[in-house]
């Protein structure tokens, strides 16, 4: 490894560990015009930035290669959460191995971290909140302090955290130095580094975390109604030793929990309304294999380091390109491979597409996997799995038994049968093409519409909903249906239009539809005289105005058909009606 003019006890412990190269971000706080100032760095998650924090405040903390008497912290790392406070302290124990660290963290003994400061420790690395208590009690000292690190800092004021961190560094000498690390540099970060650091030097290692070159990153195009199945089918496409599935709320957290846990998925959940006691079990549940699928917001999988994570799913898109790259970086992580799936519904595709281009990610497109694939899947791994491929060893005796006592055929059926069990079974979806991926802005690929059913004599009605509400023949087969209480053998065909769709209805039913009917609050069903004209050049009338239709009747009114209805609207049963 070239010498970045690393103290020689941290070079020890990076060769110990493997390092033969730095990354962008750990080469630049070591470049000489980054040395004993205070940092601003941009960095993700997966570039190497708590390496490179530790070797940054090196001169800090050693004195002449070696570390002092552990009197009084030289060094304060702060982090927002417990699990990624946790994870500091496991890599700076090997970066500076043997040095005394403490930690000061929220759901632990605080008696236990009190006596860790009271006995001295070189490096002190906590969460905002708890931090604050041992100083305001006077367990901790930062009098001696020369560096302080802020962690995930745009994290840490997400939380409300500031004033928490204006009093700890309110608490340290001026002199120290302060190194801070943020995913993104909002208004509110350099707000803060203006207050609390000097001349700092500004360090962007974003660019290097937009490779993830180890990460295969997928584009899932789906309609509405099959977001979820799209999931389950790629979990079990892939059957990660460890996945985790991004959602926006706690409410979708729990929604999806729900509905896999049904289905039988081995899954956990991690969200801000959980305790930390919840917590630690969600994730020893991961870290045991009693479970293989965390479902996480944002801000709850801050810090967590899941064992073999291969595969990441955003259920929700991201609002950014920094928070898919953050979530993303969680797999694909030395030398191993990742994978990183989106949830795109066809509403939605424009928006992922320049979140991609924002990104500077490559991603390939394409359908949910189907229950077939999900199926031959899983075919290929029972043929490929050791339990048929290894040698046969001591179990000749028993399987002499069981071949005397079955035909290949029962044994065969056996194997599958067991193969299956405890697996999930695959959804079915609707396979959905994506548009042209190069450019968002292309339109639909047009398809060839279904035959209609046979319904003999029938009436022809206009919604007032298309492809820009969403529309789509499953969705509105049952509001149909419930608005005039009949079955599906009375629809024939249904035609969705870019801002209309029309519906054909067997004559004999069309009269509990009236006129006009209700399907939702913004959803009107509109009988016409005759057929619409679905020809593709009919589609739109000249002017960019929809073709015309038969409206009903409207209310009457003054100076039409007479006064208007007077007084409360008469009672009614069945369908809605407009009046």
């Amino acid at each position: 490894m070239t010498d970045h003019k690393i103290p020689a006890p941290l070079a020890a412990a990076l060769a110990e560990k493997g390092y033969d190269s730095l990354t962008s971000v750990q080469t630049a706080v070591l470049a000489d015009d980054a040395q004993g100032r205070d940092l601003l760095v941009s960095a993700q998650t997966g570039s190497g930035k708590t390496v490179a924090f530790g070797l940054a405040m090196g001169p800090e903390v050693l004195k002449n290669d070696t570390l002092p008497e552990a009197a009084l912290p030289r060094a304060l790392a702060i982090a927002p959460t417990r699990e990624l406070a946790l994870q500091v302290a496991r890599e700076l124990s090997w970066l500076y191995a043997g040095a005394r660290i403490a930690t000061c963290v929220g759901g632990m003994d605080y008696r236990n971290e009190r006596r860790a400061l009271q006995q001295g420790a070189q490096i002190v690395v906590g969460t905002p909140g708890r931090l604050r208590d041992h100083i305001d009690r006077g367990g901790l000292d930062l009098t001696a302090l020369k560096v302080a690190v802020l962690d995930e800092a745009d994290e840490m004021l997400d939380l409300g955290f500031r004033e928490d961190l204006e009093f700890i560094l309110g608490a340290a000498p001026e002199s120290r130095r302060t190194l801070m690390f943020s995913a993104t540099v909002p208004p509110a970060i350099e707000a803060l580094a203006r207050d609390f650091q000097n001349d700092a030097l500004r360090i962007s290692a974003i660019g290097e975390s937009r490779q993830h070159g180890d990460i295969s990153y997928r584009a899932i195009t789906v309609s509405g109604r099959d977001r979820e199945p799209a999931i389950f089918n790629l979990l079990r496409l892939h059957e990660a030793q460890t996945s985790i599935i991004f959602c926006k709320t706690r409410a979708n957290v729990n929604h999806l929990l729900s509905r896999m846990s049904n289905r039988g998925f081995k899954a956990v959940a991690l969200s801000g309304e959980l305790s930390q006691q919840e917590r630690n079990h969600a994730l020893q549940a991961l870290r045991d294999g009693r479970a293989r699928v965390c479902i996480a917001t944002d801000v709850a999988a801050r810090g967590i380091d899941l064992p073999g994570l291969e595969l990441v799913i955003h259920a929700d898109l991201p609002t950014n390109p920094e928070t898919m790259l953050h979530r993303s970086g969680r797999t694909g992580r030395a030398g191993a491979k990742g994978v990183s799936a989106l949830i795109v519904p066809v509403s939605e595709q424009s928006r992922a597409q320049r979140l991609l281009q924002r990104a500077r990610v490559v991603a390939e497109w394409g359908p949910a996997p189907t229950a077939e694939e999900v199926e031959a899947r899983d075919e290929a791994r029972l043929l490929d799995s050791p339990a048929l491929n290894d040698p046969i060893g001591d179990d000749a005796a028993h399987i002499a038994n069981l071949m005397e006592r079955f035909t290949p055929e029962a044994l065969a059926a056996g194997i599958l049968r067991l193969w299956r069990e405890g697996r999930p079974a695959p959804e079915e979806v609707t396979p959905v093409q994506p548009r042209n991926s190069s450019d968002p802005r292309a339109p639909r690929e047009p398809r060839e519409p279904r035959p209609a059913r046979e319904i003999g004599p029938s009436v022809w009605f206009r919604l007032t909903v298309g492809h820009t509400g969403r529309a789509e023949p499953r969705w509105l087969l049952p509001k149909i249906c419930d608005a005039g209480g009949i079955g599906r053998e009375s629809i024939g065909a249904i035609r969705i239009r870019q801002d209309d769709s029309y519906v054909q209805i067997a004559a004999k039913d069309a009269k509990r539809f009236g006129e006009a009917s209700e399907l939702t609050d913004e959803i009107t069903m509109l009988r016409m005289e005759g057929e619409p004209d679905l020809s593709p050049e009919a589609r739109r009338a000249p002017g960019g105005k929809p073709a015309k239709f038969q409206r009903p009747n409207s209310r009457p009114g003054p100076g039409k058909d007479g006064p208007r209805r007077e007084g409360k609207k008469p009672h009614r049963k069945g369908p809605k009606k407009a009046w």
